[in-house]
């Protein structure tokens, strides 16, 4: 890759998106299209939609927050329908501050950083493109150049709506630049950037003692006053605070709820009405939309003091709980270990997940419903099945705790435990039980857990220990099982035949003696009852069976040993208890024969090839399923 090349080709699409006309030729561009007249809050929205959405049993997922954000469809719909989609149709909650509240590390940050980054991305488009007057400090909309009285007529012509009035700047710069021809207004096309400050501000609240309204709203140029005599001049007048510079795009307002009073009594004008005092001025337009974060105890701490009530009837308060699912909570792992200087170091499989099921049951809510646990509810949550449990049940325990994920062990403290146990020695692969040891020995230093707390997550450690074990066990007897295919097939077709009968009152013909035999009852039940199909239940499973083999028959395919998920781990876990005692030896001796030898590297190459082991943890693996299972 040729970097100056690359660079010089940025370069060259940044001067070819570039446009600079006069207003007349503007209005002539949005007369075949106006999208460049849509609203800050519209703009956040289209770009939102522009990644895709796909429409998943009734839910929606939305493609742009899929690449950093894990395991909060849920929030992230309710997010972008009841706030962005309603705000970009210009409905009322447009007029509201939208606050996110949540526990620390649950994606608030992340979720406003995106938006900034896709808002910049969005502006270099043609759809989302922005024109602004040319030389205004507020990157003004141009439509503002037109008079009131005429705005209603002009609005039926052109196709658009027009809010706001031109900034104090360019209220002057009309007269004493252009002599009040708003045709000869020059207006040129803007990128939002954070970095250039164009439509994208950031205020942080610090010392309420040294912080500056100044740096929300501008400030005074005092080396001017002499120049231009009087503090109501706009050419004396730096419009550079915040809310300025934010116009026409996004204001993130970090730890909102930490700032003094007086630097958010400015927000109940601009929310309500889209215009703030500044200076000696009157009340400035502003089309930008506000967005703040919070945890939770500040947002309680907030609502209970009176004196907030008008700052609270202008939020929209949007709950962003962490993640509840484990698979997705691997992904937030995985993400921040590529981003490290770690990476050379082989994580062997199952690691994260071992830390993800601590984490997420760390969060769940005991559920009253009966049979169920939090290790079934916390598969269920994660899309797996559980024997005895429906669709139903799933949305009714969503349903049944408003504030469940809003607590538990967050990401960065499992990403400290993972970062302590990689730099210890020169280690180059660590595994689940490494994982597991570095989370609980650092929950000793956990600043803020109670001790009951403590022998909770204690518990929940030893849980996801034993469902590593389960995993672990699973892997090597798929990895042996394999080595045995052609029995794990044989087994399969041979119960497929014994249902078959038992479900038509049938009997089996003995392949070698070509005797009637009654459907073999024992068989059938060794091999259910490796996945918990209880007697009760067998019948139901067995005629599921039969009418899967239907379908796939009238569809002219073959019922084979991968068509059903359940079924098949079934018949592996049968065959691999009956060869238990051949794994046993395998896996345990010291001083394998050539054959065992074999098998181990067997075994072990298929763990390396297939299941992205390495040779070190591939061995590890062998030798603690191999302990498993003699104990």
């Amino acid at each position: 890759m040729d970097i100056f090349k690359r660079i010089s080709e940025y370069q060259a699409e940044s001067e070819r998106l570039a446009w600079t006309g006069s207003f007349k030729e503007y209005v002539e561009l949005l007369r075949q299209d106006p999208s460049p007249a849509m609203t800050a809050h519209s703009r956040v929205y289209e770009m939102i939609e522009s990644y895709g959405v796909e429409d998943a049993g009734g839910r929606k997922t939305y493609k742009f927050f899929e690449q950093e954000i894990f395991g909060l469809d849920r929030a992230v719909e309710k997010l972008v329908e009841e706030y962005f989609h309603s705000a970009a149709r210009r409905l009322d909650v447009r007029k509201r501050i939208l606050l996110l509240m949540g526990p620390v590390s649950g994606g608030k940050s992340t979720i406003v950083t995106m938006l900034k980054k896709g808002l910049e991305r969005y502006s270099r488009t043609q759809r989302g493109a922005v024109y602004a007057i040319k030389g205004c400090p507020m990157h003004e909309d141009p439509l503002h150049l037109i008079p009131h009285e005429l705005r209603q007529e002009i609005e039926k012509e052109l196709g658009v709506r027009i809010e706001g009035n031109l900034c104090p700047s360019c209220q002057m710069r009309l007269q004493t630049e252009y002599s009040g021809h708003i045709e000869n207004v020059m207006v040129e096309r803007v990128f939002i950037s954070e970095d250039n400050r164009v439509g994208i501000g950031t205020f942080s609240p610090s010392d309420p003692k040294s912080q500056d309204i100044a740096d929300l709203t501008g400030s005074i140029d005092f080396s001017t006053i002499t120049e231009y005599g009087s503090e109501s001049d706009p050419r004396a007048y730096r419009f550079d605070g915040e809310l300025n510079k934010a116009n026409r795009g996004l204001m993130e307002f970090q730890e909102m709820l930490k700032c003094d009073e007086k630097f958010l009594w400015n927000l109940l004008s601009l929310t309500q009405e889209g215009n703030f005092k500044a200076g000696r001025f009157a009340l400035i337009s502003a089309d930008e939309l506000i967005i703040a974060h919070t945890n939770e105890s500040e947002y309680k701490a907030f609502i209970s003091n009176k004196k907030n009530e008008a700052l609270q009837s202008r939020m929209i308060v949007m709950p962003i709980p962490y993640n509840l699912k484990v698979s997705e909570e691997e992904k937030i792992y995985d993400k921040l270990i590529s981003q490290s200087d770690m990476r050379h170091i082989h994580i062997a499989p199952h690691a994260l997940k071992s830390a993800a099921i601590f984490s997420i049951m760390t969060r769940l809510k005991e559920t009253k419903k009966q049979g169920m646990d939090i290790v079934k509810k916390m598969r269920m949550y994660d899309g797996q099945e559980v024997e005895g449990f429906k669709e139903a049940d799933l949305k009714e325990m969503q349903n049944e705790y408003a504030e469940e994920g809003m607590s538990g062990i967050d990401p960065r403290y499992v990403i400290n435990r993972i970062s302590s146990a990689l730099i210890k020695q020169d280690m180059q692969c660590i595994n689940a039980l490494d994982v597991l040891r570095a989370l609980k020995e650092g929950l000793d230093q956990h600043p803020s857990i109670t001790k009951e707390e403590r022998e909770r997550y204690l518990n929940f450690i030893s849980i996801a220990r034993k469902e590593y074990d389960g995993l672990a066990k699973k892997e090597i007897q798929k990895a042996f099982v394999y080595s045995f295919e052609e029995s794990a097939r044989t087994l399969f077709e041979n119960y497929l035949d014994n249902i078959e009968a038992y479900c038509n009152w049938a009997k089996i013909k003995d392949p070698l003696t070509g005797e009637e035999l009654d459907p073999d009852e024992r068989l059938m039940r060794s091999i259910e009852e490796q996945i918990g199909v209880s007697e009760n239940a067998k019948k139901a499973f067995r005629e599921e069976i039969l009418i899967r083999i239907s379908s796939y028959s009238r569809k002219g395919r073959k019922f084979d040993f991968t068509s059903h998920e359940r079924l098949r781990e079934a018949v592996e876990k049968k065959l691999f208890t009956d060869l238990k005692d051949i794994v046993k030896i395998t896996t345990s001796t010291k001083t394998p024969d050539e054959s065992q030898l074999k098998r181990i590297n067997e075994v072990s190459k298929r763990l390396i090839d297939e299941h992205s082991y390495c040779p070190v943890c591939a061995n590890e693996l062998l030798r603690y399923v191999g302990s498993l299972l003699n104990r």
